[in-house]
């Protein structure tokens, strides 16, 4: 008889976690990237506040949420990008046709918003992010022959836009995220973060709606077009 793989008990236990529709729906919700309240959370869940507490506790307790309080307001986030990570390469494993039909039109220009362009924790994703990584790549920004990695012509282009890059840290400076619209890999990991990071802050993207989705906006769409040889089209 083999010895039983020590890492089986934990992995049990995270499976756990994630294995309720409740928790997932916020796990899911979260990777927009910001903090929410529990109020809020419970709202999109459409359950009672008091159900969402329990279920909180438990993810928080489980490492998978980082929380907060502000005066008598409780928040919570993805508790780091490996959280993230985590949550968007499961999401990538559900099939298109595994995922309910829009009931309303409300809900399918919410999911065409989303899959035109979302954010995915920190970084780009749908057709936005593939856009932005192809465009990388083309340039020789960008290299994909050995998974993703930034080139040296790339660590130029990013100190040449001004977007300043942590290499300091143990997340990678550049890696592949399967994007479960478009499946296919978007930028992730250190360059991602900063590149989305960057778009919001210039004003080259804003949110739009109350979930993760974002859009181009004119300005955005020439400079991205100057910097990166984009089409307008192209970001629409």
């Amino acid at each position: 008889m083999t010895a039983k793989d020590a890492r089986a008990p934990e992995l049990a236990r995270l499976a756990g976690l994630v294995a309720d529709e409740t928790r997932a729906v916020c796990l899911l919700a979260l990777l927009d990237g910001r903090a929410w309240t529990a109020g809020e959370l419970a709202r999109h869940a459409g359950v009672a506040a008091s159900t969402l507490s329990g279920h909180l506790g438990r993810l928080v307790a489980g490492g998978l949420l980082a929380e907060e309080r502000q005066g008598r307001h409780r928040y919570v986030r993805l508790a780091d990008p490996q959280v993230a990570q985590l949550l968007e390469d499961l999401a990538a494993q559900v099939t298109p046709d595994a995922a309910a039909r829009p009931r309303t039109l409300r809900e399918s220009t919410a999911g065409s918003a989303m899959a035109r362009g979302r954010t995915c924790y920190d970084h780009f994703a749908g057709r936005l992010g593939i856009t932005l990584t192809d465009a990388l790549t083309e340039r020789g920004l960008l290299s994909q022959d050995t998974g993703f990695a930034l080139t040296e012509a790339g660590l130029r282009w990013f100190d040449s836009v001004g977007i300043g890059l942590e290499r300091k840290g143990r997340r990678p400076l550049a890696r592949g995220c399967l994007d479960w619209t478009e499946r296919r890999s978007h930028l992730a990991g250190v360059a991602g973060a900063a590149l989305c990071r960057h778009a919001l802050d210039a004003g080259w993207c804003v949110r739009i709606g109350s979930e993760r989705a974002v859009k181009v906006t004119p300005s955005g769409e020439r400079v991205l077009g100057e910097l990166l040889g984009i089409s307008a089209g192209a970001l629409r």
